[in-house]
């Protein structure tokens, strides 16, 4: 006897279903789908569309309404798995609960819990690099200005692990503060575990230390704010009294600025080092009173010699212009010489033997040795002259700090000097009164240089760029 298998033509009556009718079952090509309908089981029925897809599916009404919800493909489901599940869903209905109500219960059960998960697998690396986001993306809530190249590779280099080979020469980079906080999940990030990583931090490096728990106190809250990392940190983490007392003390370093009668030693000092590029970025530092990171990044076309000034890229990505001295002009123009001079042919030829051809730098302080071409660590000339001049010791941030402290001697409005070095305004009437054109800024300018170099015993007789009108 032959079985013979119908071909549905529409929505027909009940069967039996087998696996040769489930197997069997097409929907016409005049129509978009067509069902089958399980003799044994009520609501139990076969939908198969006009693309070829099936799929058991459960009917049946509540409230006085049709309710219709897939099982899934014959393909995984057995016949009986599929009667099965159809009379479970039968008894849901017959108890007044509607099965597509559960079914996006129980979806939106196992999604809170696959987020629950994430969120206690999160790493703070993970969480960090998110952050790294944020804040190339968008703009400072406090300057209202987009962050600085500078200030976003700060962070990356606090949590870089270190190890990598220099681009030039054989030395391993060093790990940042935070490297050994990256493996951590947020959970994890607890009182404890911050204490005892700043007791292991502040002995060795404790100005970086404490300018590494600064930005991590900042991710922490920012961490907060966002609905995927919210209430995973411990929420004391960085106010706790365990925390604060591990805490590098945050005061100035005695005697870190050098005084009037130690300019001459000092000048002498850091004019007799061989490296003319080293000469003008510490010179540099002390006229000019720029944070290191920010005369480092100085590139030619930030200067202007014609209207001696120059563009410093400071924390706010637009940065400041602040007058071009005229001794320091001098310096500049000595290191654009050596700069947009050719090497002779035999470095030529060298070049061209590997393959690369000569061109000037695009920076002002140039280094061949470092990686970016830009001088990376100027702090061992600095201490090397400091040492030969018989000084006590005075970092690269003690020298914008002493611009600030010697302009003193000029009588110089504070609200100049912090207009040129970039502090923001701490006084009403500076904030919204003050707007100090360049020109004011080089006539006081010129002056904290001259009673500089007037102090350290240098004879320059450079034109001011400043002159007063009536002048000839």
């Amino acid at each position: 006897m032959t079985l013979r298998v119908p071909t549905d033509r529409g929505s027909m009556g009940k069967v039996n279903f087998t696996v040769a009718r489930i197997q069997g079952h097409a929907c016409p090509a005049d129509k978009s789908q067509a069902f089958l309908w399980d003799e044994k089981t009520p609501g139990l029925g076969l939908r198969a569309t006009a693309g070829g897809a099936k799929a058991y599916i459960f009917q049946a009404k509540i409230h006085g309404k049709t309710v219709r919800v897939t099982i899934g493909d014959p393909k995984s489901w057995p016949i009986d798995k599929a009667q099965s599940e159809a009379r479970r869903l039968q008894r849901l209905v017959d108890d007044g609960i509607d099965p597509r109500a559960e079914k996006s219960e129980k979806r939106a059960a196992h999604e809170a819990k696959h987020a629950a998960k994430l969120r206690e697998d999160a790493t703070v690396a993970e969480a960090w690099a998110d952050y790294l986001q944020y804040l190339r993306t968008k703009i400072s809530p406090k300057t209202k200005k987009p962050r600085s190249a500078n200030y976003i590779e700060d962070h990356v280099a606090l949590a870089a692990s270190g190890g990598e080979t220099m681009k030039r020469g054989s030395n391993k980079t060093t790990r940042g503060p935070l490297a050994p906080l990256m493996s951590l999940n947020l959970l994890d990030l607890t009182a404890n575990k911050i204490s005892a990583w700043l007791e292991s931090e502040t002995p060795s490096r404790p100005t970086s230390a404490a300018y590494a728990f600064r930005m991590l106190k900042a991710f922490v809250r920012w961490c907060e704010g966002q609905d995927r990392y919210t209430s995973i940190i411990p929420s004391d983490c960085c106010t706790s009294p365990k925390v604060a007392g591990a805490l590098p003390s945050s005061r100035t370093k005695d005697g870190d600025c050098l005084q009037r009668e130690q300019l001459p030693a000092w000048f002498a000092a850091v004019r007799g080092l061989q490296n003319p590029v080293l000469a003008a970025y510490l010179q540099g530092l002390l006229i000019t009173g720029a944070r290191r990171e920010e005369l480092a990044a100085l590139k030619w076309d930030d200067v202007d010699f014609q209207w001696h000034s120059m563009s410093v890229a400071d924390k706010i990505e637009t940065g400041r212009v602040i007058p071009l001295t005229p001794y320091f002009a001098s310096l500049l123009s000595n290191l654009k010489r050596i700069n947009d001079t050719p090497p002779n042919v035999h470095e030529l030829a060298r070049l061209e033997r590997r393959g690369e051809s000569w061109a000037p730098s695009q920076w002002v302080f140039a280094s061949k040795a470092a990686a970016d071409g830009k001088i990376a660590e100027p702090r061992y000339a600095h201490n090397q002259a400091i040492e030969a001049a018989g000084l006590p010791h005075i970092t690269l941030h003690g020298l914008r700090r002493s611009f600030g402290t010697l302009s003193e001697w000029c009588e110089v409005p504070v609200g100049v000097v912090a207009q040129i070095q970039g502090h923001k305004p701490s006084a009403l009437a500076e904030k919204h009164y003050r707007r100090r054109p360049l020109d004011m800024l080089r006539m006081w300018h010129e002056k904290i240089e001259v009673w500089m170099l007037k102090e350290a015993g240098i004879k320059f007789k450079g034109k001011p760029a400043h002159a007063p009108r009536n002048a000839p």
